[in-house]
């Protein structure tokens, strides 16, 4: 036992009734995770949205079940700029006693469509246990988050009983995956059954399988689709070959320009935040995110800083002839998709200018350049100074037994700079089910086992801790 362990106060009576009855409510938490990873709900109208209402159906009855919510609801709100309503979200709401304070608590029940079912090992939407993980899609991001919300409030219920005075919140978006297009639109038109002291958003990652992480900062995005056009129509490549630019070849000398010769991004006005990071090794990279042998990182500077405190360019798909239809013809245009992460404290709107300022001042061969599809998200610096942070990481201590870390995330969840500008005098806890062989968004999918089980008890002893707060 360290010092830190022992310097620990004992549970109280409470803490340790919660504390078991989170873990003895795992296996029920499993069996109904896995019936919510058999519906599958993609917001992306190219599927079957009934299923995404079945979805929202199956988290409004577990809602209900926990018997602790004053009104349980499915809504959808209008999406700004278009005729359109989006995705069902379950709003319930327990008003807060004898001034004890409220709890927002948030997850997502939409998921990232299957891709290519050859590269599962199992069905995607067949939860399958194997080797102390389960496997679908969406059995860790995040319908393991909205699990852990439910278990813990079972746990606190079967500990205290319903009669308690802490005020919950209970938001589980619908298309989180698909942009949150009406996020913003839905926090308007529900500010006051969402109104919180304590918000937590159960939909990031771990240090790894045994040590937990409270999230303090993510990344930001700029998303947009690129169209480079260099003719007016196709021609024969034997016939003008060597004289025109083809637009492929435009578009690979312009895409080429934003990155140095180590792969580090090289747009003037990209920012980079300077913080310190922990210590993390080249073979914990290489194992976490499978580079093949012969493969290197990319970058300048710790491991950690490139990923959670510097930009990111990515071409993430292409237009253009398939390899099956091509013909020995110069193409007139290419459309690209890039993404950028940018790093915490720059706004999204900043980091975009600065890349389409980048890209035109380098476009080759007087290319026409076209920007569509623009999709900005803000990243997020947590303020962990509050009371709820350090009530936080002492009851991810007392569930995981491991001291917890403060954890940078190279990814994005825009809709947090929307928490704060609604709910300013929040405290944000940003948590999560995931470890880092989740593979979320990818093929084979995973939950840790054992990590869920710790999550969940986590979460349960913040709820009976801050029970106990009175205003």
């Amino acid at each position: 036992m360290t010092s830190e362990q022992s310097s620990r106060p004992d549970p109280t009576p409470t803490e340790a009734a919660v504390h078991g009855a989170a873990r003895g409510g795992v296996t029920a938490a499993l069996a109904d995770l896995g019936s919510l990873v058999r519906i599958p709900g993609i917001a992306w109208p190219a599927f079957d949205q009934t299923q995404l209402q079945r979805s929202a159906e199956a988290v409004k009855a577990l809602a209900e079940g926990t018997g602790v919510f004053d009104s349980v609801e499915i809504r959808t709100a209008a999406i700004p700029g278009t005729d359109e309503h989006g995705q069902p979200a379950i709003l319930a709401r327990r008003a807060a006693r004898n001034g004890a304070p409220t709890i927002l608590l948030y997850a997502h029940h939409d998921v990232q469509p299957p891709g290519d079912e050859a590269l599962w090992q199992t069905p995607p939407f067949e939860p399958t246990v194997r080797d102390g993980r389960l496997y679908g899609r969406g059995a860790a991001d995040d319908k393991a988050g909205i699990m852990a919300h439910i278990g813990s409030i079972r746990a606190l219920t079967e500990a205290v009983g319903d009669d308690f005075d802490l005020g919950i919140a209970l938001f589980i978006e619908g298309e989180e995956e698909y942009g949150s297009r009406s996020f913003a639109q839905f926090l308007n038109d529900n500010k006051d059954a969402l109104r919180a002291d304590v918000i937590v958003v159960a939909d990031s990652g771990n240090w790894d399988s045994v040590t937990p992480a409270l999230t303090v900062s993510l990344r930001g995005n700029a998303k947009f689709a690129l169209t480079v056009r260099t003719l007016e129509h196709a021609s024969h490549s034997g016939m003008f070959g060597g004289a025109v630019p083809d637009a492929m070849l435009a578009t690979i000398k312009l895409l080429s320009t934003l990155w140095d010769a180590d792969g580090a991004v090289a747009v003037e006005g990209l920012a980079v935040r300077d913080t310190d990071t922990p210590a993390y090794t080249e073979d914990t990279l290489r194992d976490e995110a499978g580079l093949l042998p012969n493969t290197t990182p990319i970058g300048a500077g710790t491991i950690l800083s490139r990923i959670w405190n510097k930009p990111s360019v990515t071409v993430t798909g292409i237009d253009f002839t398939s390899v099956g239809a091509a013909s020995n013809t110069i193409s007139p245009e290419v459309t690209v998709v890039v993404s950028s992460r940018v790093a915490p404290g720059q706004s999204a709107a900043d980091a975009y200018a600065a890349l389409e300022k980048h890209l035109r001042a380098n476009a080759p061969f007087g290319a026409e350049l076209t920007f569509s599809e623009v999709d900005l998200g803000d990243g997020f610096l947590a303020d962990t100074s509050g009371e709820a942070a350090e009530i936080a990481r002492g009851a991810m201590h007392d569930a995981y037994g491991v001291a917890p870390v403060d954890l940078g995330i190279g990814g994005s969840i825009p809709f947090i700079s929307d928490l704060v500008r609604e709910f300013p005098q929040a405290q944000i806890l940003v948590t999560g089910v995931e470890d880092p062989h989740a593979r979320a968004h990818s093929p084979n999918e995973s939950l840790h086992l054992d990590t869920f089980a710790n999550a969940l008890a986590t979460e349960a002893l913040l709820l009976a801790r801050l029970n106990e707060r009175k205003g």
